[in-house]
This record gives structure tokens, C-alpha cells and sequence, in this order.
């Protein structure tokens, strides 16, 4: 029997997991990761629940050891704070920093959940890691593909395009051929204690809370001007780095005899005068783009020239797939073409290609144009 050491969240998909991994024959154990030291990192919104520990991951912590329980399975704890800060939190404060908008969830697989995870599962003694994830891992010969989950509303294989091939071969998803559905009747029958939780959603370490409040804890914000695009004044804004690309809500712009009624959205960023540029039209012309640039792209088969055209990508996690080509700058950088268009393509967020079910992996957005024009993202 090989040994897997599975990340128990305290959520539903791990908790699955886990019973699926026992019926497989695996010899399994547990470990809850601690990301995020609570009491030392305060949210200054007043509301206690966000500063109280036991409130959410200690909540978390429990239910996993709940689960763990109900299987006679044994539960690790690991803190990995200090890696999650340097590794996934620095470069997120950064990419805000730069005006941009980064995805802290995929820097968190690639550091946290498969490298440091993975370590300190190999000195418990593991062969195999497994992730309660919608996605699916294929070995062809000495190769492993990614490929995404059979539930298109849950896939995962967005957040995990930075992973290699040496992550792959010790990985197992053991609900990725399931759909959400299943998994929950799954739990049902089982009596798992964690059947009827609901879903977390937001950042992977902030949760629930203000983000806007969360964020100015560590980057304290700057008021500025809102402009058109024509440089008229219409307010102000509340920081830069609480805005993002084809953003409409939260701008607190009405309606006016001189513009009309018709609603508002962030076209772009200035960021040496501080200025948010707005304008009107969900389809206005400076949201779109037909071409990017990528950094720290990450190519998950071995060879790169048979998938360089026909291939779909994703640049944002819920978005359609979109038909693209692309060219290789160098071993990390290249550049991805949509004659089509494509509307609020955003600098710090992923572009994550495909070819139909396979995740080729993907890359950071550094730049955007509309042919040969840069936007002022």
C-alpha cells in the first residue's frame, strides 16, 4: 500500500477525498495547514469574528479533526506562516503595489499546497500527496498531463497551472472525475460530518472579510482623482489598488446631465498622478484588448512546439475559454494572441492555456495592447 498524506481543509471536497482515498486501498493520513496566524495579522473592520481565531481556521481545524475522527485516520497540524508569507503574501502586497491585480490562490498551490505541503508530507513518510481539488492527473508513459475536472463549474486546474511535472507525478485528486453534486451526495450517505458545510469563497487566506479594509492594514490607501478618459474630474477614488480593470461597482458615480446615464467602469490606472480613468459602456473600447504579455509562464508538458496554435486560454478563473495563438519570447515569456477581442484582460492576473480537456499551464499578464497600443492598465 502506498502512503498519502492528504490535505484536510475541514471542507466537504477534502473530506470526500479522503474517504475515497480509504476505499481505494491507500494506507492515508491526514494534515490540516495552518496558512495564516490570525492574532498577529488584526482586521482593523471591527468585526471580532475576523479577529478571533477560533472563528475560522480553528472552526476549520476542528471539522478536519472531525472528519478524521469519523475515518480513524490520523490528523497532523503544520504551520506554514512563515512560507506563506514570503512565498505567496509579499508578492501579493507587490503585484498591488505595481497597480496590478494578482491571483494570491495560484502562488499558494505553487509554494504552499505543493511544495512545502509536499515536504513536510515526505518526512512523515508519504509516496503521494492528494488535494480535495476538481481536476485530474493522466500518466502517458513517463509523462503526466493535467487535466481539468469533469465538473466544468468547479475545475481547478486555473488555480494549478503552475504546477511541474515532478509535482504531477505525486499528486493525486481523487474527486476530480466527480461533479459537485456527487460529491455531496457522497457525503450524505457517508454520515461525513462535513456533508452539509457550505463552500468558503474568497482569497484562500482572507476568506469572508472587507477586502478593501483587509488590504489597507498593509498598504495604506491613497485618495485620488477619477478622470474620463478626457481628463474630466468626476471624484475620487479610494486607493488605486481597490480597483480592477472593467470594475463597475463601488465608484460612486451617478448619473449627470453633461455624461448622461449610462454606467461607468475602470478603463484603466495612472499610476504616477494617482488617477483612476474611468468610462462609460460595459463595452467600451479601452476595455479591450487583442494581445498580451506573459511572465513566469509555466508549460506543464515536456515538449512546447505541438501546442503553440489551437489552443484556448482563460484570464480569468470563471471566463469562457477563448481561442488564441501564441509565440514564445523566451523559456518564460511569451506572447498570447486573440484577434477576436477580449474585454478586461488584466496585468497581475494568470492566462492559463489549454488544448480541450488538457491544462498546458500558464503565465502572469504583464502587459496588454490592442494591436500595437499598450493600455494603460
Amino acid at each position: 500500500m502506498k502512503k498519502v498524506i492528504l490535505g484536510l481543509s475541514g471542507g466537504v471536497d477534502s473530506s470526500v477525498a479522503l474517504k475515497l482515498l480509504l476505499d481505494q486501498g491507500y494506507d492515508v493520513q491526514a494534515l490540516y495547514m495552518r496558512n495564516w496566524d490570525s492574532a498577529a495579522n488584526q482586521d482593523i473592520s471591527g468585526n471580532p469574528e475576523l479577529n478571533d481565531p477560533i472563528c475560522s481556521q480553528e472552526r476549520d481545524y476542528q471539522d478536519a479533526l472531525a472528519v478524521a475522527n469519523h475515518y480513524h485516520v490520523t490528523l497532523h497540524r503544520h504551520d506554514f506562516i512563515d512560507e506563506y508569507w514570503h512565498d505567496v503574501f509579499e508578492h501579493f502586497l507587490a503585484e498591488y503595489r505595481k497597480g496590478r491585480t494578482p491571483n494570491p490562490d495560484i502562488l499558494c498551490n505553487k509554494y504552499i499546497k505543493f511544495k512545502a505541503f509536499l515536504e513536510v508530507a515526505k518526512s512523515l513518510g508519504a509516496d503521494l500527496i492528494a488535494m480535495g481539488h476538481y481536476a485530474q492527473v493522466k500518466r502517458v508513459g513517463e509523462e503526466y498531463f493535467l487535466l481539468r475536472g469533469v465538473d466544468s463549474n468547479k475545475d481547478q486546474t486555473y488555480f494549478l497551472s503552475q504546477l511541474t511535472q515532478e509535482q504531477l507525478q505525486v499528486s493525486l485528486f481523487p474527486i476530480g472525475h466527480l461533479e459537485k453534486k456527487e460529491v455531496r451526495n457522497i457525503a450524505s450517505l457517508d454520515a461525513i460530518p462535513t456533508a452539509k458545510k457550505k463552500d468558503s469563497t474568497g482569497i484562500c487566506f482572507i476568506g469572508e472579510r472587507d477586502f478593501g479594509l483587509f488590504l489597507s492594514n498593509y498598504l495604506p490607501a491613497q485618495a485620488g482623482e477619477i478622470i474620463t478618459t478626457n481628463g474630466d474630474v468626476l471624484g475620487t477614488h479610494h486607493g488605486l489598488m481597490n480597483y480592477t480593470i472593467g470594475q463597475r461597482k463601488g465608484l460612486g458615480i451617478g448619473g449627470s446631465q453633461v455624461f448622461g446615464n449610462e454606467p461607468w467602469f475602470v478603463v484603466g490606472k495612472n499610476l504616477p498622478t494617482n488617477q483612476l480613468i474611468v468610462g462609460q459602456g460595459f463595452h467600451h473600447p479601452l476595455l479591450y484588448s487583442n494581445r498580451c504579455e506573459l511572465e513566469e509562464v509555466n508549460w506543464i508538458p515536456k515538449e512546447k512546439s505541438p501546442y503553440q496554435s489551437h489552443l484556448t486560454a482563460k484570464f480569468r478563473y470563471r471566463q469562457q475559454d477563448v481561442s488564441i495563438n501564441l509565440e514564445w519570447i523566451d523559456s518564460t515569456h511569451c506572447s498570447v494572441f486573440y484577434p477576436q477581442g477580449v474585454r478586461a484582460v488584466t496585468p497581475g492576473q494568470a492566462c492559463v492555456f489549454y488544448q480541450g480537456e488538457l491544462c498546458l499551464g500558464g503565465g502572469t499578464i504583464s502587459k496588454v495592447y490592442q494591436d500595437t497600443i499598450l493600455r494603460q492598465y
